[in-house]
């Protein structure tokens, strides 16, 4: 996940695609361009949700076995 954005640089940027679509005022081209980075931030940020998760099981496993 180096070449990714940081989960908060990827929600800031998703924040501004949501906004920039319920604004209104875009071809249909660039909502859809729009949309589609906006489905890619989604999916970074959920990786890096994910991988929080998995690392926090993890950690709680640790507890428990010791």
């Amino acid at each position: 996940m180096s070449d990714a954005p940081s989960y908060e640089e990827a929600r800031e940027e998703l924040i501004e695609v949501v906004r920039t679509l319920e604004a209104g005022g875009t071809t249909l081209e660039e909502s859809l361009a729009l949309w589609e980075r906006g489905e890619a931030l989604a999916k970074v940020c959920q990786q890096w949700l994910d991988g929080a998760r998995q690392r926090l099981d993890d950690a709680m496993g640790a507890e428990t076995d010791g």
